[in-house]
């Protein structure tokens, strides 16, 4: 695996809570751990410190980031403002085949409370979002929404700390929805700030 896809590997089990806020990251237990070369979790880390889910602690090593409730707020109100930037997009883009799309995952979603481990929550979840700001053109606002999205470690996966509300989530996802077949952006809008503010 090349360096690109083991850094998206390692910040999958920093946001799943494997690798918790906080953990020191020993290049040599990162090279068992992901049969990666010396090189190669270097090239790794380093992609994680600039996307400042890692910090580099020089002659110490690298340890995933720690955030206080500010920060994490913060990050949350970025994500809000980007994600409901795209609204109008996503809006203006949805045919019938993408939304049956996402009342597809919307409902996996939902499957998953019921069913699934909080690591088929947080997959199912992820999923719906990433669909939800498929149609957005600009491709830099999306990857900056998911940029976000990334930096609260171990956090998306501990979200819904009671089945309520992971079950407000889903109903939330649904109302998404419904404003994209109403076709009412500013609904969508505000969905979307709620659903990531809340």
């Amino acid at each position: 695996m090349n360096s690109v896809e083991l850094a998206d590997r390692i910040a999958r089990d920093i946001n799943i809570g494997e690798l918790a806020s906080g953990t020191w990251l020993k290049q040599v237990d990162l090279e068992q751990r992901y049969r990666s070369s010396r090189a190669g979790v270097r090239k790794a880390l380093d992609q994680l410190v600039s996307e400042r889910l890692v910090e580099h602690v020089p002659n110490r090593g690298y340890h995933v980031c720690v955030l206080d409730k500010v920060q994490r707020r913060h990050i949350d109100e970025i994500r809000a403002v980007l994600e409901s930037a795209a609204a109008g997009e996503i809006v203006a883009h949805a045919d019938d085949e993408e939304i049956s799309r996402l009342t597809e995952l919307a409902a996996s979603f939902e499957e998953m409370i019921l069913k699934g481990s909080l690591l088929q929550q947080y997959e199912a979840n992820l999923a719906f979002h990433r669909q939800l700001l498929s149609t957005c053109t600009n491709t830099e606002l999306v990857a900056l929404a998911f940029a976000q999205r990334g930096r609260i470690p171990g956090a998306r996966i501990g979200q819904w700390a009671t089945r309520e509300m992971a079950e407000h989530s889903s109903r939330e996802h649904f109302a998404m929805i419904e404003a994209i077949e109403r076709r009412d952006v500013a609904l969508l809008e505000r969905l979307i700030k709620q659903h990531i503010l809340k």
